[in-house]
């Protein structure tokens, strides 16, 4: 086939279109580069039905022309971050409401199965875990702007369930909790990279808040599994979907696990969240999802543990 991957520069994207190639697909890589990079891309460059193509889901024509190409499309492109976010509240806004309605209506022009890339934070700061995809969602007020990923990621889902049901556009929703692996960046907060390059360094390994909230990770190859499958399963065509892991652990525990790998020196420093964002930050104390229903619709459960996950992390940033 003929696949789009928006974002595709990207940590996730750049995986997802390895994958894709490796079983004989076309893919275009679309990403603007403000958090992707080329270096992700680099020796996909070299491969036969490989090309990137830059430009940003906000342009209609860029869109229009990738999508009237493609026979599928995974929709990955958007703000990612809690840092980035809080530092670029209209920009993220607009790339997760603006990018995704523009994929959304040039997908349905054909008809192209497309997968809408969400997230845990839908969920927002329920203390009901771990969190089922019809769960309730749970939000502090709109002062705080890290909710607002939030709600542009919900009103992602809308859109994509809204043309799924007036205008039978195939679109699965994938809710990825805390993705992470080789290519993965700690510059826009993303706390398992962050530590693993503070230890690595010996610089204190700064965790924000208490550090007893919990926190699930999935590798990313297994996380490119469950987005595949559920491309490929007629079942899942309307539906939301949980992509995680079962394994949970502490911010303190993990930081520990970093520092017993990297056999670091580095000190386990704590400072609060207002400090690190913004006055009046707000964190989900745990998030944990709940995997039952993409195991009973594709049978997809992750396999890669946390410890060594932790181990290639840390080798991918030894080189």
């Amino acid at each position: 086939m003929k696949v789009l991957v928006t974002g595709g520069a990207g940590f996730i994207g750049s995986h997802l279109s390895e994958r894709l190639l490796s079983q004989g697909h076309e893919v275009v890589a679309l990403d603007n580069l403000s958090t992707g990079r080329m270096e992700n891309i680099e020796h996909l460059k070299r491969q036969r039905g490989f090309k990137f193509a830059f430009g940003s889901v906000l342009d209609t024509e860029t869109i229009r022309r990738w999508v009237r190409w493609a026979d599928q499309i995974y929709h990955l492109a958007a703000a990612v971050g809690v840092k980035f976010i809080i530092d670029h509240p209209l920009d993220s806004i607009m790339v997760n409401v603006r990018g995704t309605e523009n994929v959304l209506e040039a997908a349905n022009f054909g008809k192209k199965k497309t997968f809408i890339a969400s997230t845990s934070e839908i969920y927002g700061k329920s203390p009901k875990f771990p969190y089922r995809e019809g769960d309730d969602r749970t939000l502090g007020s709109t002062h705080t702007s890290r909710w607002s990923y939030s709600d542009t990621k919900a009103l992602d889902e809308f859109l994509s369930f809204a043309y799924y049901r007036e205008k039978r556009l195939p679109v699965v929703v994938g809710r990825l909790f805390n993705t992470c692996g080789p290519r993965q960046t700690g510059d826009y907060g993303m706390v398992l990279p962050r530590f693993v390059k503070s230890a690595l360094l010996g610089h204190p390994i700064t965790i924000y808040g208490d550090g007893k909230q919990t926190r699930c990770f999935t590798y990313v190859d297994d996380a490119v599994e469950a987005m595949m499958r559920l491309m490929a399963s007629s079942k899942a065509v309307g539906d939301m979907f949980n992509i995680g892991h079962h394994e949970r652990v502490t911010i303190n525990d993990l930081a520990r696990r970093i520092k017993a790998v990297t056999r670091s020196k580095s000190e386990i420093s704590h400072i609060p969240y207002e400090k690190a964002y913004e006055k009046g930050f707000e964190d989900m104390r745990h998030r944990v999802p709940d995997l039952s229903k993409i195991k009973k619709f594709v049978g997809w459960a992750p396999k890669i543990k946390l410890d060594e996950i932790i181990r290639r992390v840390v080798e991918y940033h030894e080189q």
